[in-house]
């Protein structure tokens, strides 16, 4: 389980004040660790400051030491893909859902068989949001519907349906009961969990909003689009206090930007938000102005499928061909973004 030394053609490009783009072709050294899974990845998220869960095509859940570069336990209990990972806050805890129609617990401390299992909804499950409180599991399916769960009985509390409300992502507003959720009807939707009914649907955006985050003080979060030529292919950043209208938008992707977060604010001086596309980009943005702050092609990693914050400084992207990439951000040049190991 040792880590091999490899080296990695990529191209990164720095965006300076004047408008001109300096590109950066860099052949670098880098960790290749042992692989998590033997498939594509759908989905990564981090458990706490060392170790981040991952599930795909190879049906298998992973937790990963991504600073020691080895799999710590795999969890295995899903008959299809995995599609959604959310983890609960300061715990071993996670959840995770599936093709398969179901929803299951796992413990990093426990058994590598699940913990709880949430079976509710009639085709593959597509959002997972745990409560601020971890007491409460929000579930959403391509069926329409959303389920609210007691994570400790594992029964159904509430169960609502939208007519062509294909969710894409939900994620819990940190210390509130609210849970925004995107869809492929192109609406985003804000969802009061006491009686689960909708509090807020936001401005309908031209394309399929493909996933959305939350700030960490809870004021604003961000959506993504789905696109092809650079026709949608962007993120919005919303308000959610008090107009809840849109505030910037960030583009610059060709292709489906499938996954947006906020950096940490110790990361910059100023706040910054990061991308993952389809068109095998992460960038890093202004998140006031909207400028594009530094772009990281990843060559031949395929369509990437999901952007995790693991520490101040680094950040886990899922591609669809070469697993995980554990990326950081360089300041020794300004705020570029460098690939420093894959697994």
């Amino acid at each position: 389980m040792g880590k091999l030394q490899s080296k990695l053609k990529h191209s990164t490009y720095k965006y300076r004040p004047d408008g001109i783009i300096e590109e950066r072709i860099q052949t670098k050294a880098f960790q290749e660790y042992s692989p998590a899974h033997v498939d594509t990845v759908s989905v990564v998220a981090a458990l706490n400051s060392d170790l981040c869960v991952s599930g795909g095509k190879d049906k298998t859940v992973v937790a990963y030491n991504w600073r020691a570069g080895n799999v710590v336990k795999r969890f295995k209990g899903h008959e299809r893909e995995i599609t959604k990972i959310a983890c609960v806050r300061k715990s071993d805890q996670f959840f995770s859902a599936s093709r398969d129609k179901m929803v299951m617990m796992w413990d990093l401390e426990g058994s590598s068989q699940p913990r709880q299992q949430f079976s509710g909804h009639t085709m593959v499950v597509t959002g997972l949001a745990v409560s601020p409180d971890s007491s409460q599991l929000c579930t959403g399916s391509r069926d329409n519907s959303l389920l609210l769960w007691d994570v400790g009985t594992g029964q159904c509390a509430e169960r609502v349906s939208v007519s062509r409300n294909l969710v894409t992502h939900l994620c819990w507003v940190p210390r509130e009961p609210y849970i925004l959720q995107t869809s492929e009807d192109k609406t985003i939707r804000l969802w009061d969990s006491r009686g689960l009914h909708v509090a807020h649907v936001f401005p309908v955006k031209q394309h399929i909003q493909t996933y959305c985050e939350v700030s960490e003080d809870g004021h604003r979060c961000i959506s993504c689009s789905s696109g092809f030529g650079g026709e949608g292919c962007e993120a919005t950043l919303w308000d959610l206090r008090q107009t809840r209208n849109r505030i910037c938008e960030y583009k610059g992707h060709f292709q489906t930007v499938a996954s947006c977060v906020f950096l940490p604010r110790a990361l910059a001086l100023m706040p910054v938000i990061a991308t993952s596309s389809h068109d095998c980009k992460v960038k890093i943005w202004n998140q006031d102005t909207g400028a594009c702050l530094s772009t990281l092609s990843l060559d031949g990693s395929g369509p990437l499928t999901s952007l995790a914050v693991a520490d101040t400084t680094s950040s886990l992207c899922a591609s669809f061909s070469r697993g995980i990439h554990l990326l950081r951000v360089d300041h020794s040049q300004g705020l570029e973004l460098r690939e420093v190991a894959a697994f």
